[in-house]
């Protein structure tokens, strides 16, 4: 409907451009919002995601090496899903991050809006935004890797986990998601505020992104070792189960 509106010059397009100019003219200082902006820049959003991606990769081939050399509990091994392939998670990040452009640049062609009166010497290109998509994607799927890598920390992976270790991953994950909120909330609104980008534009680019992040949720859910749905079948139906890869 966002899209709609946009191409169709609708209502929602009018209330969105007086909504940009009146926060372009707001009070959050100038500096701050500049600041946020530039976090949408690739050149900042894909060294966090690649420090990410490099250490919940090694948290989960360490986990999986300690799982297969000492083995696991039959009885809590038929109640756990099997693991992710270690290498799929931090992938599939990556691969969801380089698709932004590969979106966003054919919308911004075939959308065509003008940007805010500040931008009015580019080119009529800005819905949606690039530097939103391309921070919620990067941040986004840092947090959805972070509190896989938690996860994974608190189960043990074939050793003993801590008593009060589902208390403090709980409470970490939740500290990770309002983190992420409230960076791309900033984003957002620094955009609009320097006169980059509508409203609207930064709203289509989340949209965007909350896609691009549920793909990578099914994929990594897809593809488990071993077929991990095929196992947790095979384990709650009493057949024998298959050899992991």
């Amino acid at each position: 409907m966002l899209t709609w509106q946009v191409a169709g010059h609708g209502p929602l397009r009018a209330l969105d451009e007086r909504l940009g100019r009146a926060l372009a003219a707001g009070s959050i200082p100038s500096g701050l919002a500049e600041f946020f902006a530039d976090l949408g820049n690739t050149a900042v959003a894909l060294p966090v995601l690649w420090v990410v991606m490099v250490w919940t990769g090694w948290l989960g081939w360490r986990g999986q090496r300690r799982s297969r050399g000492g083995g696991q509990n039959s009885g809590d091994a038929a109640h756990r899903p099997a693991p992710v392939r270690w290498w799929l998670p931090p992938l599939a990040a990556g691969l969801a991050l380089a698709s932004v452009p590969a979106l966003v640049v054919p919308l911004k062609l075939w959308i065509a809006r003008p940007g805010p009166p500040q931008m009015a010497g580019d080119a009529a290109a800005f819905y949606p935004s690039g530097h939103g998509a391309t921070a919620a994607v990067a941040y986004g799927v840092a947090g959805l890797l972070l509190a896989r890598g938690l996860r994974g920390t608190r189960t043990g992976h074939g050793t003993a986990a801590r008593p009060h270790a589902p208390a403090v991953t709980a409470t970490a994950t939740a500290t990770v998601t309002v983190a992420v909120v409230l960076l791309n909330t900033g984003v957002g609104l620094g955009l609009v505020r320097r006169g980059y980008h509508w409203p609207l534009d930064v709203l289509g680019s989340w949209c965007l992104a909350g896609v691009l992040l549920a793909v990578w949720c099914a994929v990594c859910d897809r593809w488990p070792v071993g077929g991990g749905g095929r196992a947790v079948r095979r384990r709650t139906s009493g057949r024998p189960e298959a050899d992991e890869a």
